[in-house]
């Protein structure tokens, strides 16, 4: 931009010149030349060598004689400096943006950079340290839950190890005195040790009596086996319905136009539940996923209604349904219908619905329209 202005004013003064010594060499007399026709010249003069000329000027010959042309720039570089301040500002907030990027951003990114492999590696004692910024200072936040969580889950599992062992020795020793009778007695009757009918009846008796407290104890493992399902916590309060339909179709009504599912929601009543809000969306969410993996895709409805005071939420997807025999089953644990085939799934989806929905005075049951698979979810109202 320099060299273009100085471009223009070298020609500019020149074009003058030029201009001048053409009028001189028409005759006309050095007294009679207007300098205000000329805007770059200052003062014209016969040359003279040894005049001191302070000024920018040029020599041309004219008839024979040399003249001393004086002349001024005319460009202003004002404008170039206006320039180069504007640029030297955007240069300085371009730079703060990209320091303040890098402190609110970056650094806080890199921090966080082993979070995630120590906690695949189950290094869960180690607090994350919270992070002021608005960016990721929330995702921290929760990420230290995931960890606190990831941390009770571990102890209670080892909890649940300890006990569950001590149960196991415990029992193994209270059974071998039923079980060292049941041999004794076993091995009379087979060497014919017993005189008459009645001792024999009596050993049988005693055989019988020490199986049932065997069953028993039996029936005490399978139940402490069952009660590592069942610790499931449920934070009893309160919550609207709008909010649990809200979460659910967040999720999913992206989830089945990806699907090409049609799914609708049908419009309700708002009202206040009983119960656990995370706990709630987790049974639908339970609910919905079967209905993804077992029905054949063209939809999936909610429908809403009321029954004394409880509130009614039913998801019928179409597809196959099962068997009226099956139903009555399909909660159990580790229970899977008929239409499993070629499905992956541990059979505890609808199980641990039931356990969480009793917990929240609650519950839960399928049935079989003329066409899908239809489950209602039973929430109490406040």
């Amino acid at each position: 931009m320099v060299q273009a202005l100085k471009s223009k004013d070298e020609y500019s003064y020149r074009v003058d010149v030029a201009r001048c010594v053409q009028e001189l060499e028409t005759g006309i007399p050095l007294e009679q030349i207007k300098l205000s026709d000329y805007p770059t010249l200052t003062r014209i003069s016969i040359f003279d060598a040894q005049e001191v000329c302070n000024e920018e000027y040029r020599v041309e010959k004219v008839q024979g004689k040399l003249y001393r042309f004086c002349y001024r720039r005319t460009v202003q570089y004002g404008s170039i400096w206006k320039l180069n301040l504007v640029l030297g500002a955007l240069w300085i907030c371009t730079a703060a943006f990209l320091i303040l990027l890098g402190r609110k951003l970056v650094r806080p990114f890199a921090s966080m950079e082993g979070l995630t492999t120590e906690l695949a590696k189950g290094n869960l004692s180690v607090p994350i340290k919270a992070e002021k910024s608005r960016f990721f200072g929330k995702f921290l936040w929760s990420l230290d839950m995931l960890r606190e969580k990831l941390e009770a889950d571990k102890l209670r599992r080892l909890e649940l190890e300890k006990e569950k062992k001590t149960l196991l020795l415990s029992l193994s020793h209270d059974i071998r005195t039923p079980l060292s009778a049941i041999e004794l007695y076993s091995q009379a009757l087979e060497e014919n040790l017993y005189e008459n009918e009645e001792k024999r009846q009596q050993a049988i008796g005693g055989i019988r009596k020490n199986t049932e407290t065997i069953k028993k104890y039996v029936g005490e493992i399978s139940e402490a086996a069952r009660e590592d399902f069942l610790k499931l916590d449920v934070q009893h309060g309160e919550f609207y319905l709008s909010q649990m339909m809200q979460a659910l179709k967040l999720y999913y009504k992206e989830k089945f136009a990806d699907l090409h599912t049609d799914f609708q929601m049908e419009s309700y009543a708002d009202c206040l539940l009983y119960g656990d809000l995370d706990r709630a969306v987790e049974v639908g969410q339970n609910v919905l996923e079967n209905a993804i993996k077992y029905g054949d895709g063209k939809y999936v409805h909610i429908f809403f209604s009321e029954e004394e005071d409880h509130s009614l939420i039913t998801i019928e997807n179409s597809g196959a349904g099962l068997k009226e025999e099956e139903l009555p089953h399909i909660f159990d644990a580790f229970y899977r219908g008929s239409n499993h085939a070629g499905v992956r799934g541990s059979g505890l989806g609808l199980y641990i619905c039931k356990e969480l929905l009793q917990k929240m005075d609650g519950d839960i049951y399928a049935k079989t329209p003329e066409t899908g698979f239809a489950v209602t979810i039973v929430l109490r109202k406040m």
